[in-house]
């Protein structure tokens, strides 16, 4: 009788408590919304199930290597966050890279305006910054490095988060990269709301004209010129940057299909199973059931917001010196939820306007915002190091 209650009390189930089944009910919950509703299934599938497999009490799967304890003793998703995260870092640079062959900068080129909209789209990044700088002076544990990665939430763009948080706060990375992940998921009800009370009526019914064609050289030239320039200028923007406008340039040049498919599909689908895996992993029942994950939630939806209201605002005055005036709905998309924000865009215009078509408009502020998210996170890295 001895040992079989010896026995049962080395199994999960009875080490199983309350914060536990409610992390588990959460990682049900994101399987569900990517399953039923289709909601980034790509991104909350593998998070929800790394979530449900981290608490699941003593599997060790997430038991990081050490030389102390042994290397053959760590987990798997211990070793992919050490080596992919906190040691090398390279999924986020990896998965820059497939976005960057899956990328058309034609709509930035066709209108360099919107380059303008999607740094303006970021200033929820440092509404945010600023914000958690103020909770940390009253007391929480945020210094300027969790300030940092909780504000990055602000660019709607999840490698990114990833990026930073794993460099400078790899203790709430697990926290800010889901945040980050919820809210590009939920773009469709946080910024129509949005998009409705900052504009009016009239504005988004604006019709814009069609963007005009884009040559090759162009395309080829400016990816070139942007990894020049922009990592001269932020070169701790380089894993990131770098792999973009490669990833763009092998798509453009036309003659390596090999490795643009490569890119954007084997390599890109492969670094997203890895990544987020692991980002779900990080999600652990004594991480997330504390007074600074509800702060960290509210910030990032106010980071979120304020990047939507700011990419409205910036728009609406940039038609105040515009012969051709722009719908400043195009403006909400200089966040960098990809292609996401963008079709919001085009279809709360077509609500207000069926005859509008605002869809190639608003994947040119919805691509700078990725360029822009990216080079504040380099920006940041430099500064708090």
């Amino acid at each position: 009788m001895q040992e079989l209650l010896d026995f049962i009390a080395t199994t999960g189930l009875a080490n199983l408590d309350w914060r536990n089944g409610i992390m588990i009910v959460v990682g049900l919950m994101f399987i569900y919304l990517a399953i039923r509703n289709e909601w980034e299934p790509y991104e909350l599938l593998p998070i929800g199930l790394g979530i449900v497999a981290a608490n699941l009490p003593l599997t060790g799967l997430i038991t990081l290597p050490s030389p102390s304890a042994g290397f053959q003793e760590a987990g798997i998703f211990g070793v992919l966050f050490h080596y992919g995260l906190s040691f090398w870092n390279i999924l986020p640079p990896i998965i820059f890279l497939g976005i960057g062959a899956l990328t058309d900068f034609g709509p930035v080129i066709a209108n360099p305006k919107t380059l303008i909209l999607g740094a303006a789209a970021q200033v929820g990044i440092f509404i945010a910054f600023w914000g958690a700088l103020f909770a940390g002076h009253l007391g929480l544990g945020f210094g300027i490095k969790e300030a940092a990665s909780i504000g990055i939430i602000g660019g709607a763009d999840g490698p990114t988060t990833i990026f930073l948080s794993a460099k400078l706060a790899p203790d709430i990375l697990g926290v800010t990269a889901v945040i980050a992940y919820s809210y590009m998921a939920a773009v469709a009800f946080i910024q129509p709301p949005l998009m409705k009370l900052f504009t009016t009526a009239k504005e988004r019914q604006i019709e814009m004209k069609p963007p005009r064609v884009v040559s090759k050289l162009e395309k080829l030239v400016f990816p070139n010129v942007a990894l020049i320039s922009i990592i001269l200028i932020v070169p701790k923007s380089a894993p990131l940057i770098a792999m973009f406008m490669i990833g763009n340039l092998f798509r453009e040049s036309g003659v390596v299909p090999r490795l643009t498919s490569a890119a954007s599909n084997e390599i890109l689908n492969i670094a997203t199973i890895f990544l987020m895996l692991t980002v779900g992993t990080q999600l652990t029942a004594e991480r997330v059931f504390d007074l600074e994950t509800i702060v960290i939630l509210c910030l990032g939806l106010m980071a979120f917001s304020c990047g939507t209201v700011g990419g409205l605002l910036f728009a609406k005055i940039m038609n105040l010196f515009l012969k051709e005036k722009i719908n400043p709905l195009i403006g909400s998309a200089g966040v960098s939820a990809v292609p996401m924000a963008a079709r919001i865009s085009h279809h709360v215009g077509q609500e207000a306007n069926p005859k509008t078509f605002l869809l190639p408009h608003a994947m040119g502020p919805n691509v700078a915002g990725v360029i822009g998210s990216a080079v504040i996170a380099g920006v940041f890295i430099s500064l708090v190091n």
